[in-house]
């Protein structure tokens, strides 16, 4: 790699970044508000001068090549430390003002986010959230990677120099088929779990494994010999039971209200819930906002959780 006299600018290393996040000139070019010759033409002279091929084209695909993944890594970041710079120099007195790019998990923000929104607009109306629904894992990455702000993931999570504050603990409930022997149960116990047909999320969702710890090693193998009956979503596994293919378990939030659905619902004998939490990179510029937005959701829970 040879070194070019000339300065790159921000806008060609916005222009790396949208091409490599979208794979696609003309989606690229166009989140950019360029034509898509001009963000071509950009990306080709900063590849020659720089004497790096940042993307390999074919016919087919465009691939980010592995030192290109790096220099667009590094390009991710000195962008998100300039967006903000821009924010502080903007940031007004009041916190929690700007754009926040808030990462959730897909197990818990369809039942939490409408609970949250409401809140979050009438204490903060200058706040401009973006959310992004993805696994942990994935958010974890994103959150290093500067695409990000912050997450709210379940505990615990490996330290990967990120900040971690506990909000909510919330319970596991049982849910089964109306006709099933267990639907009349008040609390289901450990030995009532043995021989039923545990439906599971698919692997990469932190629930999957949590719901297995929940129900043991004996019902973690039934969970294994009936992969056909994974699923990619609560609603799935909700309406798989309704449909008598099984039971679950399910975190409270994702349960709605008893009366209203076509299962039954028990509590089980021994306690077990899991653990949500906001993190944020621990060099992120606005951590205040971090810590008022954490207090604010332990504030204003749903009641079917309790704040930690």
């Amino acid at each position: 790699m040879r070194l070019s006299s000339r300065v790159m600018t921000l806008r060609e290393l916005r222009y790396l970044v949208a091409l490599a996040d979208h794979g696609h000139f003309g989606r690229a070019a166009e989140v950019c508000h360029v034509s898509q010759p001009t963000l071509s033409t950009q990306l080709k002279k900063l590849e020659d001068e720089l004497g790096v091929v940042v993307f390999e084209r074919s016919n087919k695909a465009l691939n980010t090549t592995p030192l290109g993944r790096k220099i667009v890594d590094q390009a991710r970041r000195v962008l998100a430390e300039v967006d903000a710079l821009v924010d502080l120099s903007r940031e007004r007195t009041a916190p929690l003002t700007g754009t926040l790019a808030l990462g959730v998990i897909p197990t818990l923000g369809p039942y939490l986010l409408p609970w949250l929104m409401p809140v979050l607009a009438r204490s903060y109306p200058d706040l401009r959230l973006v959310l992004y629904e993805d696994l942990t894992d994935d958010l974890l990455d994103s959150l290093l990677e500067h695409r990000i702000d912050a997450a709210l993931v379940a505990l615990p999570i490996i330290e990967r120099k990120l900040t971690v504050r506990p909000l909510f603990d919330e319970p596991f409930v049982f849910i089964c088929p109306r006709h099933s022997a267990l639907a009349g149960c008040k609390a289901v116990t450990d030995g009532d779990l043995h021989g039923q047909n545990l439906l599971l999320l698919t692997d990469g969702h932190c629930l999957r494994n949590q719901a297995l710890a929940v129900c043991g090693p004996h019902e973690a193998a039934s969970g294994e010999d009936h992969a056909d009956f994974r699923a990619t979503s609560l609603e799935t596994l909700r309406q798989m039971v309704a449909a008598g293919m099984g039971c679950t378990l399910l975190p409270a939030l994702a349960v709605g209200r008893p009366e209203d659905q076509p299962f039954a619902i028990c509590s089980l004998a021994t306690r077990a819930s899991r653990r949500i939490g906001l993190v944020w990179r621990e060099t992120y510029p606005k951590r205040e906002d971090m810590e008022i937005l954490a207090v604010l959701v332990r504030d204003h829970l749903p009641p079917e959780v309790e704040a930690v």
